[in-house]
């Protein structure tokens, strides 16, 4: 019998993710930045922040994006998010509704694709340099909390994407060979000395859980993936480890705005 095509686009969603063959935290990254754009589709603003990974998206049927409307409420969100959304987030996200929408498209589920329009927004050249030497020792000199000294030189020891590292369980680490352990669909981060010296301090006996921790207990309905089953905290958002980094190397930058944390990576 042939698969009949979903009504809403929730269930759309789930389809391509379901045959997309990634792994769970792959699917719930994925399924994060799918859902964003069901707010701009239901012409309304995203949730920001940690609250965007627990907002409820709005019920709305897969046959809006063929509304002659799509295309511009897209647009309009891609410029709403732009303003204070990493551009590689942003572009992430846009290259993860193209390949949905085609996938519909291809089943014959949708007719037109509202995102054909949407262009990968610049990344920033000067900004997104890698530090140079003489400011990496500035910023590891900061008397910064031990949970961002440890981000720092995880994120520039390893090169990994920030994505990632944020996503890391405490059950992920193998400590003594400055690892992660395997995971299907996973590519291991490795660490250096400054980590190694770091992590421990950081997990304290914590079996379980997400490694970067919120300074406050998590909100109600937070996803016990992303809950610390020790200490009750949430796993820290892109955006508020973000706005550390910033903040706390003010004072270190040439200009006011102070660095971003993707020029924390050894490659970019």
């Amino acid at each position: 019998m042939a698969e009949l095509p979903p009504v809403e686009y929730a269930v759309a969603v789930e389809r391509y993710l379901a045959a997309s063959g990634l792994a769970e935290g792959s699917r719930r990254i994925y399924r994060i930045g799918l859902n964003t754009w069901a707010w701009a589709l239901a012409d309304r603003p995203a949730p920001t922040g940690p609250e965007r990974r627990r907002a409820r998206p709005p019920v709305l049927p897969l046959a809006l994006l063929d509304h002659p409307d799509a295309a511009a409420r897209l647009r309009a969100a891609v410029d709403r998010r732009s303003a204070d959304t990493d551009p590689r987030t942003l572009n992430r996200e846009l290259s993860t509704l193209r390949a949905a929408v085609a996938w519909w498209r291809a089943r014959g589920w949708i007719a037109t694709d509202p995102a054909t329009g949407l262009r990968p927004h610049p990344l920033p050249a000067a900004s997104a340099a890698p530090l140079t030497p003489d400011e990496l020792r500035s910023l590891f000199a900061l008397r910064a909390p031990l949970r961002e000294q440890t981000l720092w030189h995880l994120l520039h020891e390893s090169g990994a994407a920030i994505e990632t590292v944020l996503a890391l369980n405490t059950d992920d680490l193998d400590l003594p060979h400055r690892l992660t352990l395997p995971r299907p669909g996973r590519t291991p981060v490795h660490w250096q000395a400054g980590t190694a010296r770091l992590l421990p301090l950081l997990v304290a006996g914590r079996a379980s859980g997400p490694l970067f921790l919120t300074d406050r207990r998590a909100p109600a309905g937070t996803p016990a993936p992303d809950r610390c089953p020790h200490t009750g905290r949430a796993r820290l958002s892109y955006r508020r480890a973000a706005e550390l980094f910033t903040g706390l190397t003010r004072p270190l930058a040439t200009t006011s705005t102070g660095w971003t944390l993707r020029r924390l990576r050894t490659s970019l």
